[in-house]
């Protein structure tokens, strides 16, 4: 499961909204995340524009990128961009990629930080200033795929496994509950013994 996807996840039961979510593990070998993290603290310019991820109109006024992907007016793109950024708040990672969690922890401070600060300048032609910010925010939403790790509605108490990339957020009727219990089981070390005290729906330990 790629991050972005979680802007937009809810409950299927009760439509809540967000989600949390915990993470447990990455797909091995596609993520790099110490890349992500020696691109964004050296502040090369260079390299996130060969990459091209982030794509501003000739006349500054219009940008996109893989979050957005239609070019709007950058006041918009900002509105969007913090809403995106403010989501990873629901986030635990639990993985033992210390990589992956500085990215999470950049994302939810420094980066948060200059985007904000930003977009209450106005000074929207001096948008290259936080390219490396938006480059990060970018590589975690779009290119961290989640292996496996735990959707769960505050509301009802429901959890949804994420099994080998792949959300499982069926109806209860629909759910398998042998592999999702054992999934339990196999992660539980991943949670902490408050979560697996609640009443977890629609089947616990």
């Amino acid at each position: 499961m790629k991050l972005w996807l979680f802007d937009i996840l809810a409950c299927p039961i009760d439509k809540y909204f967000p989600l949390k979510l915990f993470i447990f593990s990455y797909v091995e070998g596609k993520i790099e995340f110490e890349s992500f993290l020696e691109t964004f603290n050296s502040r090369d310019y260079k390299k996130i524009n060969q990459e091209n991820l982030i794509q501003i109109s000739k006349n500054g006024e219009k940008i996109k990128d893989q979050i957005v992907l239609e070019k709007i007016f950058i006041k918009d793109y900002l509105k969007a961009i913090i809403s995106s950024i403010k989501e990873l708040e629901n986030i635990e990672d639990r993985s033992s990629n210390q990589n992956s969690k500085e990215c999470l922890k950049l994302l939810n401070s420094k980066v948060k930080k200059n985007i904000l600060e930003f977009s209450e300048n106005h000074n929207y032609l001096e948008i290259n200033s936080i390219l490396p910010d938006l480059y990060l925010l970018n590589k975690i939403k779009v290119d961290a795929e989640i292996k496996r790790g735990i959707l769960f509605c505050e509301k009802c108490q429901r959890w949804y496994p994420i099994i080998d990339t792949i959300p499982r957020m069926l109806p209860d009727k629909y759910r398998d509950i042998d592999e999702e219990k054992r999934f339990l089981k196999e992660n539980k070390d991943y949670l902490d013994e408050a979560f697996l005290q609640l009443n977890l729906k629609p089947f616990n330990l």
